[in-house]
């Protein structure tokens, strides 16, 4: 067991593979996360509405996918290099930086046990009323994986066996992997093996060195250093890729910060740049205040004055219930839209 007493670790037992303890698992089953060893699973806000017609999430209207049909899920639950103030997930609760290969459950695994922890989940909104029952079905068999849920997905060290496990499946038609840039290895073993998903976001919110460590919370010293060399990745990537900004009143929302944040991005020469107001929501509550979301004309405002100073970009979309605006590369193009979901 750890020392923090919250997350059963590696500890030279090599049948002992690493699991959430029995506590924390019931705060997140009560929660409504399915739970399997290190791994989980959740139905997000917006594929909850979209089973009564609804609404969908941003990623359908920017690219296309079906929200109804999107498992977001994660093989590293509570571990992550990060305790990242803005983050709405239990980072008090992270634990171990090592997530050793023995001591991991294997990809088909955890997709087979997460998809029935996610029936469960599913199954529970059949006696609802106003369900559209034909959605539910189909939500059985995911079509889009996001591997994003919470912790870290990087440190999962059979992460390529993972993606290229999930895109044998029938019906998959798209993958999207969120990562804090803190195992650039990784991402690199990605390329190398043939398993990059069909769009990385890199998860950026500073700057500057100072503010990364202030914003982030980041366990690794040369955390800053891992991080550029996750966005020089980006720029030749093989992949669609985003470098997703989320923007924090009284920390990098203020329009000194422009330069610096153009050269992140003229750096990463990124497809997309998503640039979103923090949201006051879930555990991020007790390090942030309520003021520190943006209005969403403050996140066009933020945005208006990035754009003047990038030659190679333009405002593509936007989405006023999520406070978020995406932009395009117009030189290294690609449509916005899944060739999948056409």
């Amino acid at each position: 067991m750890s020392c923090s007493g919250e997350v059963y670790s590696h500890n030279g037992i090599e049948d002992n593979l690493i699991q959430i303890t029995p506590s924390i698992k019931q705060k997140l089953e009560k929660a409504k996360y399915g739970v399997f060893n290190h791994s989980a699973v959740e139905l997000c806000h917006w594929t909850k509405k979209s089973f009564s017609d609804e609404g969908t999430c941003y990623k359908h209207k920017f690219y296309g996918i079906s929200t109804h049909r999107c498992m977001e899920m994660t093989p590293t639950a509570l571990n992550c290099e990060n305790r990242c103030i803005y983050c709405w997930r239990p980072t008090e609760f992270y634990d171990t930086l090592e997530m050793p290969s023995h001591l991991v459950d294997d990809p088909e695994v955890i997709v087979h046990s997460l998809l029935e922890e996610r029936r469960k989940l599913i199954v529970g909104h059949y006696g609802k009323n106003n369900v559209n029952q034909s959605k539910l079905d189909e939500s059985l068999f995911p079509e889009h994986y996001a591997i994003s849920l919470s912790g870290e997905p990087t440190m999962y060290p059979k992460l390529p066996q993972l993606i290229k496990y999930l895109f044998r499946l029938r019906a998959t038609k798209s993958i999207f992997l969120v990562t804090n840039g803190q195992e650039p290895e990784m991402l690199y073993r990605l390329a190398d093996e043939n398993a990059l998903p069909t769009q990385i976001y890199l998860s950026t919110n500073a700057s500057t060195k100072n503010m990364f460590f202030k914003i982030n919370g980041p366990k690794r010293k040369d955390a800053w250093e891992r991080w550029q060399k996750s966005l020089e990745f980006l720029s030749d990537a093989k992949t669609r890729t985003v470098l997703r900004f989320t923007l924090i009143r009284n920390f990098n929302n203020e329009s000194k910060f422009h330069d610096n944040f153009k050269k992140i991005i003229e750096t990463g020469q990124p497809h997309f740049v998503e640039l979103k107001s923090y949201m006051h929501i879930g555990m991020s509550t007790n390090r942030l205040e309520h003021s520190n979301m943006l209005e969403m004309q403050e996140v066009r405002n933020f945005t208006k004055g990035l754009v003047s100073k990038l030659s190679d970009y333009i405002t593509m979309d936007e989405s006023v219930v999520s406070r978020i605006v995406v932009l395009q590369n117009k030189k290294r193009f690609v449509s916005r839209w899944i060739e999948e979901y056409s």
